[in-house]
């Protein structure tokens, strides 16, 4: 084989394996921001875990306030019917985004919970409470730690597959842009921070 003939199959290779390196790359991105979703999904299902508990030692205390009670229960089960849904679609923007809308329905309904807590001091007392607060709090932070990392792996997702000339290979194998997780609120991010001298 001559030197000209070796020289221009080479070049003729060189989009081949350009394109394979970028099919690659992304499907390691991909594969990233979904492994940073699984983190969330983990932190996600401890603090639905956690609120049945908050509802049952609420609810010997606020038996005339069961609508407040029953809109944390049906908030918990959309959050986690939203949950398993993204946790199977990762890359889906409708998932992500029914996560958000359930997520936010959630954390409105605990503070509102929360709100008729505080008006009910022997309640707020209650050590059992107290610690399951404490352990809401906890969680809470630990989903904004995932959803931070989450959130820095598809930006690079979707910054990787605009970029020229990689956004050909994406659009020719179907890589779709990813969305990033909103932040909610939580309870204890509500709460007015206590001044002691």
């Amino acid at each position: 084989m001559s030197a000209g003939l070796l020289v221009f199959l080479l070049i003729c290779a060189l989009p081949f394996i350009a394109a394979m390196l970028a099919y690659n790359h992304l499907v390691g991105m991909r594969n990233a921001f979904r492994n940073a979703f699984s983190q969330i999904d983990v932190q996600l299902k401890r603090r639905h875990d956690l609120v049945p508990g908050l509802v049952e030692v609420a609810r010997a205390y606020l038996k005339h306030e069961r609508e407040t009670l029953e809109s944390v229960v049906a908030a918990r089960q959309g959050a986690t019917a939203a949950r398993a849904l993204a946790a199977m679609q990762p890359s889906d923007a409708h998932a992500m985004g029914r996560l958000d809308v359930a997520e936010q329905a959630l954390t409105t309904a605990v503070t509102r919970m929360f709100g008729v807590v505080e008006a009910h001091p022997d309640l707020k007392a209650d050590a059992t409470l107290a610690h399951l607060t404490e352990e809401l709090t906890s969680t809470e932070n630990r989903i904004g730690f995932a959803r931070q990392s989450f959130n820095d792996a598809v930006t690079d997702y979707n910054t990787a597959i605009e970029r020229f000339p990689v956004n050909m290979v994406s659009m020719a194998f179907g890589f779709r842009p990813a969305r990033l997780l909103q932040a909610t609120r939580s309870h204890a991010e509500r709460q007015p921070v206590a001044v002691t001298l």
